[in-house]
């Protein structure tokens, strides 16, 4: 049995790591331009989402990348929200160099969300992974793409994002509460993959297969949808920044899972991905104010 109390414990701490004193003469893009790629026909708020968390956590520019209608419902959430279409309602290969051509100036990729899972998707995802080389966070339908070529992220700065259903179509491994459990069984996967996986839950278990840290952070409130995709994007965030795939998701879910703890004070059974955003810099300015 594993100990959970000499574990490496996620706190404030690593927020030392990602918000750094910026200089007088700091300007755009000093701070990262992260790529969303989602979104399809039927779903536009996950690379929405993705989006607007990342640039409360502090990216300077998300550009996302989706399907043409999908990228004109989301232009409309917010005038922050830089969106390019795609001329499908899902994407497929087809479409691939175009949006690699999106790759280039930029310094992360958060890749999944609202995709869906359709066969043409899942191989787009899967070429796209091979062809990136940007550090990415891979989460949603991208995680049921990468079960099928799982291996294909070695040698890339890649963090994975699955939940308990989608960590098992992952790794085969279906994993139950305990955590001790889900301590040896991410370490072990990750190991495999050569890659950081964030396994979400009550505790979050996060390893690069050397190191394994848990996030404490967060509230039973925090099931709705959107949540999920809300951490992606910080994560995506800080990858953007130039911070290590393992601190950047020790970094995210401390950060998305206290704000949603800030949030579920305030709304309970109401709260939304949105509200959650919008304590993003509620936890960032506690970082600083409360010393680093």
């Amino acid at each position: 049995m594993l100990n959970i109390d000499l574990m490496k414990i996620v706190n404030k701490n690593v927020l030392k790591q990602v918000y750094k004193k910026r200089q007088a003469w700091s300007k755009k893009y000093d701070f990262g331009h992260l790529l969303v790629i989602g979104g399809s026909k039927l779903y536009s708020g996950s690379p929405a989402f993705n989006a607007l968390a990342a640039l409360r956590a502090g990216v300077d520019l998300v550009t996302i990348i989706a399907p043409e209608k999908t990228a004109y419902v989301i232009r409309s959430f917010k005038p922050d929200l830089i969106a390019f279409p795609i001329a499908c309602d899902f994407f497929s290969k087809e479409f691939l160099s175009q949006v690699l051509e999106q790759t280039k100036n930029k310094s992360a990729v958060v890749i999944g969300g609202g995709m869906s899972r359709r066969e043409e998707v899942l191989e787009f995802i899967l070429e796209f992974l091979k062809e990136v080389e940007l550090p990415l966070v891979v989460d949603a339908d991208a995680i049921h793409a990468l079960a099928k070529e799982k291996k294909i992220l070695k040698g890339k700065k890649a963090v994975i994002t699955p939940h308990s259903y989608e960590f098992f179509v992952l790794s085969g491994i279906k994993v139950s509460n305990d955590v001790d459990e889900r301590i040896k069984a991410v370490k072990e996967v990750a190991k495999e993959l050569e890659c950081t996986i964030l396994l979400k839950g009550h505790f979050d278990v996060i390893s690069d297969g050397k190191e394994v840290a848990i996030n404490k952070t967060g509230s039973p409130y925090m099931t709705k949808g959107g949540l999920g995709d809300t951490l992606a994007g910080i994560c995506g965030a800080y990858l953007a920044r130039g911070v290590e795939p393992f601190v950047a998701a020790q970094a995210a879910a401390f950060v998305n899972g206290r704000a949603g703890e800030i949030a579920a004070k305030k709304f309970g059974e109401s709260l939304l991905a949105s509200d959650l955003i919008e304590e993003i810099p509620k936890v960032i300015k506690d970082f600083y104010t409360q010393g680093k």
